[in-house]
């Protein structure tokens, strides 16, 4: 993790708990007059939902470029997977076997690229009750936004483009939000009691995953 990640980790964290504070009180007065106390479930839902959006919001927008910062020399990369090739290309650079791949900074851009999205995977799947094509275009727009923000330099307020718009990270966004849908479901169908049958001779059954669902 570079210098420039932690800084940006950093601001998140302190802009979640800025954003927690102003929203704390309010959902406790809320909760409280609708269900008579206040309940623990919500107040950490929120909490994480909030974190993840935080720090969401700052590893792809911070830190925003300071005065000396080199522009950089390519705004635009639309191969599929070129992130692959990049591998073996570090890995030559660098001198080092093939076998350390893992290693290289390429492949832990791309998987933090994937990582990023499991949470919101995983909320569209047990909080907002959305099917795997849901999720899939949640994740696919919310990725999309991402990059057209980048690429248009914050819609104007960045004095310059400061990060790639890549189709890799549309495609590994979009590919994060799937794998934590996927683990939405599995916690979900370990958790969830089962439903009884309407015929009493019947074995209990447990409820079915819609993996198309698009809502």
């Amino acid at each position: 993790m570079t210098n420039a990640q932690v800084t940006a980790l950093q601001y998140g964290l302190v802009g979640f708990f800025a954003l927690w504070a102003t929203v704390l009180i309010p959902q406790l007065i809320v909760l409280h007059a609708r269900h008579g106390r206040v309940r623990l479930r919500p107040v950490l839902t929120m909490a994480a939902v909030l974190l993840y959006a935080t720090m969401t919001l700052a590893v792809t927008f911070l830190p925003l470029p300071g005065p000396g910062v080199k522009r950089l020399s390519q705004t635009v990369q639309l191969h599929p997977f070129q992130w692959i090739t990049d591998i073996h290309t570090e890995l030559l650079k660098h001198g080092l076997p093939t076998a350390d791949w893992f290693t290289t900074q390429t492949f832990q851009q791309a998987t933090m690229n994937v990582l990023l999205f499991v949470p919101l995977g995983f909320f569209a799947r047990t909080l907002w009750k959305r099917g795997l094509i849901g999720t899939t275009l949640i994740g696919l727009a919310a990725s999309l936004l991402i990059e057209i923000t980048q690429l248009t330099a914050n819609f104007g307020t960045a004095p310059y483009v400061y990060r790639i718009f890549d189709v890799d990270d549309l495609l590994n966004n979009t590919g994060g939000a799937m794998l934590g849908w996927i683990a939405g479901a599995l916690l979900l169908s370990l958790v969830r009691k089962p439903v009884p049958s309407t015929i009493g001779t019947q074995p209990l059954r447990r409820e079915r995953i819609d993996l198309a669902q698009v809502r």
